[in-house]
């Protein structure tokens, strides 16, 4: 395994700018009929044979139709652009259950669903439960309206299926991870290097169950020469909160504060409108990811509503040690769950409105 970082400039089709490619379509799938029937066929067989969310496998729901669509995702995750945008589903025809039976079985196909709450929740949603903002501590920011800054989840994959969009606002917006470092290293290049170092990441906030205050992780992967990004500030931030947890440096701080703003510029991110039946995928350790501030319908059934999964995805992407939420991964695995989890799709197609309030 080689490590070594020469602090040169990242090339490949993860070294991306949102306005290049807002010029092109080149970033979405857009299905053809037998792909689309096959997967409506197997939403409606899944949805029927209401399997056990936690133990089903992709060997259970074939889709031989839709290889090359399985294929292109996994390739534009693994070693493209990062990400991928799926077009043409008609889930406002066959509902959101069978929707979400559809996402799901795709899921299955692409990596291994994983909990997202203290209730192992397998399939999570994105919706506004409450009228609170970020700058509420209690808030969660998967159920409220405020825009959110770009960040990594704590899966390897994170997905989300668009049942219903919003009034106004709401647009995915993605960055290239390798794009953000190789504007630090043109403009800052004497900064560049911190982001290969350890860093403090606030992990009691994340769960108030972690066996430890924080962890720690680099923001930035070099090995073998496979670059990868793992980013949110905020969580370093507020790691500073735990008195053990060492200082900051004024380079440190300029550093994130850097990473952040360029992930901002106009640009540099591309944001999509998403439209029912809409399934985005996409590698954390490519792209960083966030939303734009939205305003909601006023009748409650209209409101923007997501279908989120995260997935563990495991082909030998070479990583340094410990790198990004590997040792959350650890204890997920051995943790007890609060009891009142969904693991039947009829149930977990229907939000938890007692979150987030």
């Amino acid at each position: 395994m080689s490590t070594t970082v020469d602090l040169s400039p990242i090339s490949g089709p993860s070294a991306w700018r949102g306005d290049e490619l807002s010029r092109s379509t080149e970033w979405i799938y857009l299905l053809n009929d037998a792909e689309r029937a096959e997967l409506e066929a197997a939403g409606r067989r899944f949805a029927a044979d209401d399997p056990d969310l936690r133990t089903v496998t992709a060997a259970d729901y074939p889709l031989d139709a839709c290889a090359g669509l399985i294929g292109e995702c996994a390739r534009q995750m693994d070693s493209g652009r990062g990400f991928v945008l799926v077009r043409g589903l008609r889930t406002e025809e066959y509902g959101d259950t069978v929707a979400a039976a559809i996402f799901y079985v795709m899921g299955l196909h692409l990596g291994t669903p994983m909990a997202q709450n203290q209730h192992g929740d397998v399939l999570d949603h994105v919706i506004a439960t409450s009228d609170k903002t970020l700058d509420d501590p209690t808030a969660l920011p998967s159920r409220v309206r405020d825009r959110l800054p770009f960040h990594s989840d704590s899966s390897d994959v994170v997905a989300l299926m668009c049942l219903r969009g919003a009034r106004a606002g709401g647009a995915s917006s993605l960055v290239s991870g390798t794009t953000i470092y190789n504007e630090i290293l043109r403009r800052r290049p004497g900064l560049a290097h911190l982001l290969f170092e350890p860093w403090h990441w606030d992990w009691r906030r994340q769960d108030p169950d972690a066996p430890a205050d924080t962890y720690t992780s680099p923001i930035c992967s070099y090995v073998d020469g496979i670059f990868s990004t793992y980013a949110g500030s905020s969580m370093i931030f507020s790691a500073q909160d735990y008195p053990e947890v060492p200082r900051l440096t004024p380079e440190q701080i300029e550093v994130l504060h850097l990473f952040d703003e360029i992930a901002q510029e106009p640009g540099l991110p591309l944001d999509m409108d998403f439209q029912p039946g809409d399934v985005q995928w996409l590698l954390n350790y490519a792209a960083l990811h966030s939303r734009t501030e939205y305003v909601d319908h006023p009748e409650p059934e209209r409101r923007r509503h997501l279908l989120r999964l995260w997935l563990r995805r495991d082909v030998g992407r070479p990583l340094v040690p410990g790198f990004g939420k590997n040792v959350v991964k650890a204890h997920d695995e051995e943790k007890t769950w609060v009891p009142g989890g969904r693991f039947r799709i009829g149930e977990a197609a229907v939000p938890n409105y007692d979150w987030g309030l």
